[in-house]
């Protein structure tokens, strides 16, 4: 998921290098959306495994 954040990202620089302003400020936010998706997912996870592994 970080990887399509990162993806979508570079699609917005670009878009913005060419001067797409609406394209570029659309996959800002999808990218953004992604990116706190995955922070959430990984701290999810982290927990998960932290409370999985006590003995």
């Amino acid at each position: 998921m970080l990887h399509y954040a990162v993806v979508f990202f570079l699609i917005a620089l670009v878009a913005a290098l060419f001067g797409f302003g609406g394209i570029a400020a659309g996959a800002v936010e999808i990218a953004k959306v992604l990116f706190f998706i995955f922070i959430v997912l990984a701290v999810v996870t982290f927990v998960f495994n932290l409370i999985k592994s006590k003995p």
